[in-house]
């Protein structure tokens, strides 16, 4: 029996960037959901179950997974065909880039950053290696090349001696066990305020809300919970994330499975989900806490699920209050849940519509029979 397709494992930054750009829902639609099938594969999640996720063909997700494994963060653009043939040989278009991640001063120029039409001036005039390049071409091939004109950062890397460790025990878990494998996080802050978004309306007329961007009521963590078997999720909106909320919801876990067998919850290292009262509770209950690594909670596959709250819950949003917007967040999760295929499902229906193709074909492939 052949593997089931999944990423690879993911590094560090990789994993932060898709982390990004599922819960910040923002970009190209082409590229969020390229980065949301990616990171709910890398968090153990089946092919058919992100093909519910995203709404897209199984072969398609499969494509998504293959094309990343090779090609890695690239693979996420889209690849737009046609134009004009190349005028820049790939030996220009080189020289081009590693201009342009070099900072100016080394090369002589007194700036501190590059700017488009600075580049475009040195590299016409470089006595060395003469490129001309149009300012609109460069932006293109900077872009080919993922170079963006971005702010400063810090970066972090996961500095958990046990790294290599802890993912291969989720990986274990969610290969071997998946019936009694769960997961949980924090997904908030929750703000009462207009909430940008997008849907379908009539050209040049946009949906528009209140600018009313004044937070009154503070702010709430919802507390999720993931059942990797079933593909179903619940929680709970709490004030604030702590030891006691953590609790209710490692028992709300627990509840989905009363016939006592073994359970493993994947969650983060967040102090509020390691206290004494919590290990204590779990050893005497049979449940297995799995930790993902320090700055790398893009392991958690209950975080790819959190992408279509932020979309379908809280962008275009304009909630009256917390109790509002808690109606609106557990309609949505009993809808989602009352929608899940179970492998089992989906297994049956392809079998359901072998069966019709094939007795389609027998029918139109014996006419004779169908005139008797």
């Amino acid at each position: 029996m052949a593997e089931p397709v999944r990423v690879r494992r993911l590094s560090d930054p990789e994993g932060q960037k898709l982390q990004r750009l599922v819960r910040r829902g923002t970009g190209s639609a082409v590229r969020l959901r390229r980065a949301m099938v990616v990171l709910a594969s890398a968090g153990g999640n089946s092919v058919p179950v992100i093909a519910r996720l995203v709404q897209a063909d199984e072969d398609s997700v499969r494509g998504v997974i293959h094309r990343f494994n090779e090609m890695g963060m690239p693979s996420l653009d889209p690849q737009w065909a046609g134009g004009r043939p190349r005028q820049i040989s790939p030996d220009d278009e080189q020289f081009i880039v590693s201009t342009a991640n070099t900072r100016p001063t080394k090369l002589g120029r007194p700036f501190t950053r590059w700017s488009i039409r600075k580049l475009v001036d040195y590299l016409a005039g470089n006595p060395d290696r003469t490129v001309v390049v149009g300012r609109e071409r460069l932006r293109q091939l900077l872009r080919k090349h993922e170079i963006t004109f971005q702010r400063t950062k810090t970066w972090k890397e996961s500095n958990d001696p046990q790294r290599e460790a802890k993912l291969a025990r989720i990986e274990h878990v969610m290969h071997h066990f998946p019936q009694r494998v769960f997961a949980f996080d924090e997904f908030g802050p929750l703000t009462i305020r207009p909430q940008a978004g997008s849907g379908w309306q009539p050209k040049n007329h946009p949906d528009r809300l209140p600018a009313n961007y004044h937070k009154l009521h503070g702010v709430r963590q919802f507390h999720g919970c993931y059942s990797v078997g079933d593909d179903t999720m619940w929680g709970a909106i709490h004030r604030q994330k702590s030891t006691v909320n953590t609790l209710a919801a490692l028992k709300s876990i627990r509840a989905k499975r009363p016939d006592g067998a073994p359970i493993y919850v994947i969650l983060d290292n967040l102090s509020a989900h390691k206290g004494i009262a919590i290990r204590q509770w779990a050893a005497r209950n049979k449940v297995e806490l799995c930790f993902t690594p320090t700055y790398a909670s893009w392991a958690n596959p209950i975080e790819a699920h959190f992408g279509p709250l932020r979309t379908f819950v809280v962008a275009g949003s304009d909630h009256q209050n917390h109790v509002a917007l808690g109606r609106h967040l557990h309609r949505y999760l009993r809808w989602r849940n009352a929608n899940a295929r179970h492998p089992d499902v989906l297994a049956a229906q392809r079998r359901e519509r072998a069966r019709v193709r094939s007795e389609r074909q027998h029918r139109w492939g014996h006419p004779t029979t169908k005139a008797a």
